[in-house]
């Protein structure tokens, strides 16, 4: 059994504070900016394609990228989540730094932004989505330590010797559920993408990565939502499915439709 102790602040100069929340964000941003430029020159130097995404085009992406994260992620968490809260206190839905960011949200977020970008910079917009889809994991990845660090979205009440007591829950121990996501979601996630887009370059057509992404990513967060907590003022839809697994439904079905069918050249 472990007791939660960590600070959410990494520094407090009591006028200005750094949280582990906001450097998972700056972290995950620029490993994934270095990674996706190396992938980049490994899947499409050598094919002199003018309509695919370069590395040079890709750090004038990131500015789209960011933007997309941050507004997606946010309202995405405002309308999923907790929607009613937010109209009672308008003002609370640009403390981010307070944390409650959907990865659904930022989903839709990046989407609408590389749509944008494609089209303005006349790019494939699915040999962008295929280079995000590799480094997405990185950012997920460092989005649930930063839960853990929090102590927000925790697990089920546990007695497996790994079970977390987290502060402002009691004292019962939990499922550290945000690690959990943090091996499924992030690292495990990376290695399958990553050698379907690296080993298996040749025989994978575009928009293939991103639908293996949205597959694999859904199946792991429904496993993931076995053993968190929903959230309180939400519950169980139909007694059996949290918010976050009836999204990741939506986006497996997405993601099954875009690798059966594969759109047109």
């Amino acid at each position: 059994m472990i007791i939660h102790n960590f600070d959410p602040i990494f520094i407090d100069l009591k006028f200005f504070q750094i949280r582990w929340y906001s450097l998972a964000y700056i972290f995950g941003i620029l490993i994934g900016w270095y990674v996706a430029k190396k992938i980049i020159q490994k899947k499409y130097s050598k094919l002199n394609n003018i309509n695919l995404i370069n590395a040079k085009n890709f750090d004038n992406l990131i500015t789209y990228l960011i933007i997309g994260i941050i507004v997606g992620g946010r309202f995405g968490y405002v309308i999923f989540y907790n929607v009613s809260h937010y109209l009672d206190n308008f003002f609370e839905i640009f403390m981010i730094w307070k944390g409650g960011m959907s990865f659904h949200g930022g989903l839709i977020g990046i989407i609408i932004a590389s749509l944008i970008f494609s089209k303005r910079n006349k790019i494939n917009f699915f040999s962008i989505t295929d280079i995000i889809a590799c480094v997405s994991p990185i950012g997920i990845f460092f989005g649930r330590i930063a839960n853990f660090i929090n102590a927000e979205l925790y697990g089920k009440i546990s007695t497996v010797p790994w079970a977390v007591i987290f502060p402002n829950t009691g004292d019962d121990s939990r499922h550290p559920s945000q690690i959990y996501e943090a091996i499924l979601e992030g690292f495990l996630l990376f290695v399958i993408i990553n050698y379907f887009a690296i080993k298996k370059n040749k025989i994978l057509k575009f928009g293939y990565i991103s639908s293996l992404f949205l597959i694999f990513y859904s199946i792991f967060r429904i496993l993931s939502e076995i053993f968190r907590e929903p959230d309180i003022h939400l519950g169980y839809y139909f007694d059996i499915l949290s918010m976050g697994s009836i999204l990741s439904l939506l986006t497996l079905f997405f993601g099954l439709y875009l690798f059966f069918f594969p759109l047109k050249k």
